[in-house]
């Protein structure tokens, strides 16, 4: 292509400057039709450039206009070009219209939003949902849309790896979830769904467990009482009752239990944040954890070891902590071997505090280890009902990490014993 533009500038070229050439031998002034020459061959460029230009700004979108040689190429090639481009961004603009129409007929709100926080594109949930309104609030920044702090605060964390459930700005009764994934340049995909109805049924169920063990306590109570009446009575028992009521007050210590691990897990699901807070020696709470574990190991023969080299206290509710590490130890009492080892551990660094509990139990297979924290969830449904669990021993440290900011890691094989670690971060410490 390149030689055939030279080899057609050359060509006329020399047919303007040939008859001037004759002309100049002629009249004996050969440099001066040279001059001549050349310049016609200029005013006819710019003569060309000055229509290239006119069509480009004032009709792009009609044929270009009649030329011949190296400029009828480039305006040929400029319209094809021009064309191309047409189709393309027609073919793209199509695509776009199609997405933003499925995505206006969604449900779910979704909002787009760039890299410094602002708003750039939503759909027409997110105006019924969110109440926002278009084109008033396009550039604004979605946190001074979204006032709620606990929005704001899981915006500007970074951290979107679960969803946000919150009241929704514009009415209180209708809640919503909100879940944002990262995309290009640092933009933002912000998708908004109505879970009221779920946050519903999870309330009426957490009132339901709670109502029912606080109704549950007094007439088991009750029993308990004259269970250990009839036990502790000085009238001799008939041999036939014995057995029985042993089996009784077993099963009502169990139930007991479990009643006041559904208490207080119902509790730790009132609220997300610890209200009262002290200054908790997790060294000394330990060592008496220590203790209560070796105690519960009894004729098991555990070797139950304590390193607990930080001496640093955690910001935290005492009985909380307590309730979950108890829980963390007691169940390594429960399902390790006899004389198996159990490691404590406590330590600090740059991230912050950590718990663990190790063990070398028959440990737990890869598909339960996620659904540890489950209410009721079981690996050995028959062995947890032999040590005596309830199953709500670790959806208890569960919450009491969430309240606290911290979160647990569980690692574990068969055959190979299992670690659990509690995290927590440099902000709770003192």
């Amino acid at each position: 292509m390149r030689t055939n533009w030279l080899g057609g500038v050359i060509y006329r070229l020399f047919w303007i400057l040939l008859p001037c050439l004759i002309a100049g031998l002629i009249f004996g002034q050969i440099a001066w039709a040279l001059v001549v020459g050349l310049s016609a061959y200029l005013v006819w460029n710019l003569r060309q450039m000055l229509r290239f230009h006119q069509w480009l700004t004032t009709q792009p979108n009609e044929p270009p206009p009649e030329t011949s040689g190296v400029w009828g190429n480039i305006f040929d090639s400029i319209h094809h070009l021009q064309r191309r481009n047409n189709r393309m961004r027609t073919r793209l603009q199509l695509v776009i219209d199609r997405i933003q129409a499925s995505t206006a007929a969604l449900s779910d709100a979704v909002v787009m939003i760039d890299s410094k926080g602002k708003l750039e594109w939503w759909n027409h949930a997110a105006e019924r949902m969110l109440g926002l309104r278009a084109p008033d609030d396009s550039g604004q920044y979605v946190t001074n849309l979204i006032r709620d702090p606990r929005f704001v605060d899981f915006f500007e964390t970074g951290n979107y790896r679960d969803p946000l459930d919150i009241p929704s700005p514009i009415d209180v009764s209708t809640w919503l979830q909100y879940t944002v994934t990262h995309y290009g340049e640092g933009e933002r995909l912000m998708v908004v769904r109505d879970v009221t109805r779920l946050h519903n049924l999870e309330q009426m169920r957490k009132d339901f467990v709670a109502n029912v063990s606080h109704e549950l306590r007094t007439p088991l109570t009750v029993v308990v009482g004259y269970l250990e009446t009839m036990q502790d009575s000085e009238e001799p028992i008939n041999p036939r009752w014995k057995r029985p009521l042993h089996q009784m007050q077993q099963q009502a210590s169990r139930m007991q239990s479990l009643l006041n691990d559904l208490l207080m897990l119902a509790r730790l699901e009132t609220g997300d944040e610890v209200t009262e807070e002290t200054a908790v020696d997790i060294d000394l709470m330990l060592i008496g954890i220590r203790r209560d574990a070796q105690a519960l190991s009894g004729e098991r023969n555990h070797q139950i070891t304590l390193d607990a080299a930080s001496k640093t206290r955690l910001r935290g509710s005492e009985m909380e902590l307590r309730s979950a590490f108890s829980n963390l130890v007691f169940n390594a009492v429960k399902y390790t071997p006899d004389n198996g080892e159990i490691h404590i551990r406590w330590w600090q660094d740059d991230k912050g505090a950590h718990l663990s509990v190790a063990d070398n139990g028959t440990g737990i297979a890869a598909q339960h280890i996620h659904r540890l924290t489950e209410r009721f969830y079981r690996v050995d449904s028959s062995r947890s009902t032999h040590t005596g669990g309830t199953g709500l021993g670790l959806a208890i440290v569960k919450h009491v990490l969430l309240r606290h900011q911290g979160k647990l890691d569980i690692v574990s094989a068969p055959d190979k014993g299992s670690t659990f670690i509690c995290h927590f971060p440099a902000a709770r410490l003192v």
